[in-house]
């Protein structure tokens, strides 16, 4: 009899645990709505991605903004957090953000830790140099330059392995940081995708005081990232997809980097990637 009533209790709790766990979903089962969604950016990139007191703007932010409302979220309901270059695949993995757009490069090495949606924006790695200076004109003259980019960014390593092995790098936490070497003459140039880099020479404070090299020294292919394995992928693909279509892709574009005179590629195919 006793055996009887464990037994029984026993099964209460199992199909208890079972109820809970099917209620519960997936923590990766976006897509539908709900109560928030996490989304990653950047936070000192302007017309990319930036944290101002009135709140996040660039372009990046309009995509992501663009993709949560696809997936059934309203502006209200996204959770903005800084995901700095060194930072990305780990706050996947951990599980910090549901997805990631933050003028991330689809790389080989990326896509080993990582899934990316896209690619959404075809950028080329290019350098900022102070108005006055000539010095700049090719990848070659970089070896003899005081280069700064930021740490783990695909600009950095560029440099090191095939741009200009020579030239005296620099790695800085945040692109902000190498900006203000630059001014204070620390360093000759900040080298990253010409699309970040338009952003900055576009700021109000400092037009007339920096140029772009006009180098197209890369292809970097913008992916939103994901979690490894995530179903996230293809609703994202789907979201890009119909934000070009309908000319909201462009108009984010023309209204985030058209002020600095950016001339952007076509918006690119989902899944073709230029090396």
């Amino acid at each position: 009899m006793k055996l009887r009533k464990v037994t029984a209790a026993s099964a209460v709790l199992l199909a208890l645990s079972v109820t809970a766990t099917a209620c519960g979903g997936d923590s990766d089962d976006k897509g539908s709505g709900g109560k928030k969604i996490a989304i990653g950016i950047k936070y000192d990139q302007p017309g990319i991605g930036q944290k101002t007191p009135q709140g996040y703007t660039g372009f990046d932010v309009d995509v992501a903004t663009y993709v949560a409302g696809k997936l059934g979220y309203k502006e209200d309901q996204i959770e903005w957090k800084e995901s700095k270059s060194a930072d990305r695949e780990t706050m996947l993995k951990r599980g910090d953000v549901d997805f990631i757009a933050a003028s991330y490069s689809i790389t080989p090495e990326r896509q080993k830790l990582v899934d990316f949606a896209g690619p959404y924006l075809l950028a080329h790695q290019d350098v900022l140099v102070r108005a006055d200076d000539a010095s700049i004109k090719s990848a070659a003259d970089l070896n003899k330059a005081r280069l700064c980019s930021v740490t783990g960014s695909t600009s950095a390593q560029n440099v090191k392995d095939k741009l200009a092995p020579k030239a005296q790098l620099q790695k800085y936490p945040t692109y902000s940081a190498c900006l203000t070497g630059l001014q204070n003459k620390a360093i000759d140039a900040l080298t990253t995708d010409d699309s970040i880099l338009a952003g900055y020479a576009a700021q109000s404070q400092f037009k007339g005081k920096f140029k772009l090299g006009g180098l197209k020294l890369t292809n970097e292919n913008y992916g939103i990232g994901v979690k490894k394995g995530s179903d996230l992928k293809a609703k994202i693909n789907k979201a890009l997809e119909e934000m070009v279509s309908d000319g909201s892709w462009q108009k984010a574009v023309d209204k985030n980097l058209g002020p600095a005179g950016y001339k952007n590629e076509p918006a690119p195919k989902i899944g073709e990637i230029k090396s």
